[in-house]
């Protein structure tokens, strides 16, 4: 799963338990990591091949959110820094975590972050916690990659705006997102359907469907919000900035948008219907995504373009997934039925008390290398916020070649907000999500819960609000 930034969000939810530390290659013997030692702190003279000042023999730590993406992409990564002339005996852990903020808030208490960390999933640390505590990583972008170039020359427009808190460029948001519907378009051509564009349609896709003994939908418990998501996205495209400010800036009533009551109405009808596979509560999310991507139980899911990926090894052959927009209420809404949700996501952070700010750096240096770059597209079917590395094909994914499309044909109508997770509200909306999606909470209830969750941030004054115009 993707952060729900830029991933957002992504991206973003767990998969698999802490896996074992991994350490990647190095010139020499290991040295502990700079998250246990000061040794690995050392500095050296700052140049255009050395940015940071990394010390050729000093010690790195960094710690990735395994979840949709996995983290050996930044191994991967990882590895090129000992290869570059300057850093031989530089060492790296790179270690797998799939409970962020339980892991590492002792940490920042502490005084002992890691050096990087990949700050995803649905534990993740909320921005508006530890902003003070971080790095600001412009001096990343305005360095030079691997092969000579200013980064910053080899990125997609607008990428740091997912990550810009207050004016301060705090979180590198890795992956271009693209949030959407999912299908197989395959069973879609054997059956004669086509992806809904408005509720209305949505809804008589789901009679078909349940004609064909199949449902339109299946959640999983951590992935309940997906259909949040789903439903903010769709209510912006309908109501345009009004709706999109009024989340972002914690209104009072803004979960009472008409807009967003539309949209919340549909899917409670459709639960009703019984257009949803029963038992996601109690279900773990990727399992449940299965019974779609592999049994073809329910015909869509909502998520980020971290979906093929994560379910690669669980995809019924043939299946050819595929994107699309998600609905709206009208056939006219103020953004295109083309538009979308998409921007950078998967946050990576630099603490500014960790033992090797240089390492954290320069490791984001290596991941906007062309190789690491196109390691993570072609491995992981997701394209990067580095520009021109993938192919027409898709490196043979249907995902990720609709992912194309779909940002081509939306154009300038994309959009994105950040309030979930700068506020760190995924684990308390879970709650109300996976309570309406059983059909134990009606729509007034989710509505309800969702803007006292708001209303406790808003009054909350040790919380540090973003002011979005």
């Amino acid at each position: 799963m993707s952060r729900e930034t830029a991933q957002f969000d992504r991206r973003t939810l767990l998969r698999g338990a802490l896996a074992t530390t991994a350490l990647v290659p190095l010139a020499g013997a290991l040295a502990s990591c700079g998250g246990s030692s000061s040794s690995g702190a050392g500095t050296a003279t700052k140049s255009a091949t050395n940015p940071f000042g990394l010390a050729k023999s000093s010690s790195v730590e960094a710690v990735i959110f395994n979840g949709g993406y996995g983290y050996d992409y930044v191994k991967f990564a990882a590895a090129q820094v000992p290869k570059q002339s300057d850093f031989t005996g530089v060492t790296i852990k790179v270690s797998p975590s799939t409970q962020i903020a339980q892991q590492l808030q002792p940490r920042f208490v502490g005084g002992n972050p890691p050096d990087l960390i990949d700050n995803s999933g649905e534990n993740a640390i909320g921005f508006s916690a530890i902003e003070q505590q971080l790095e600001t990583l412009d001096d990343v972008f305005e360095a030079n990659n691997y092969e000579g170039t200013k980064i910053s020359d080899t990125l997609y427009p607008n990428v740091k705006l997912p990550g810009t808190f207050d004016g301060k460029f705090l979180a590198m948001n890795y992956v271009m997102t693209v949030y959407g519907i999912w299908y197989s378009a395959t069973l879609f051509q054997q059956n004669g359907w086509t992806p809904p564009k408005t509720w209305d349609d949505a809804m008589a896709l789901g009679a078909k469907a349940k004609a064909k003994g199949k449902y339109l939908w299946v959640w999983g418990k951590e992935a309940a919000t997906y259909y949040q998501t789903m439903s903010v996205n769709s209510a912006i495209k309908e109501g345009g900035d009004e709706v999109r400010l009024a989340l972002e800036n914690l209104e009072s009533g803004c979960w009472s948008k008409p807009q967003i009551q539309g949209v919340f109405t549909a899917l409670g009808e459709m639960v009703q219907k019984g257009y949803f596979v029963p038992g996601g509560a109690g279900t773990q999310f990727t399992a449940a995504q299965a019974k779609w991507s592999n049994d073809e139980q329910a015909i869509l899911y909502p998520s980020g373009g971290w979906i093929e990926n994560e379910m690669k090894d669980a995809t019924k052959s043939n299946f050819q997934m595929t994107g699309a927009p998600e609905p709206t209420l009208t056939s006219s809404p103020a953004i295109p039925l083309a538009g979308l949700r998409a921007a950078a996501g998967e946050p990576f952070i630099v603490p500014s008390q960790g033992k090797n700010v240089a390492g954290g750096k320069e490791i984001l240096r290596a991941m906007l290398s062309k190789a690491a770059a196109t390691n993570f597209s072609k491995t992981r079917l997701a394209p990067t916020i580095v520009k021109g590395l993938v192919p027409a094909s898709g490196f043979g994914s249907t995902a990720l070649v609709s992912q194309t499309k779909m940002l081509d044909a939306a154009g300038s109508n994309t959009f994105n907000y950040q309030f979930v997770d700068y506020y760190g509200m995924n684990t308390d909306q879970l709650v109300p999500w996976n309570s309406f999606l059983s059909g134990q909470l009606d729509v007034a209830g989710l509505t309800k819960a969702l803007q006292e969750i708001t209303d406790k941030i808003a009054n909350d004054s040790s919380v540090k609000k973003l002011k979005i115009t």
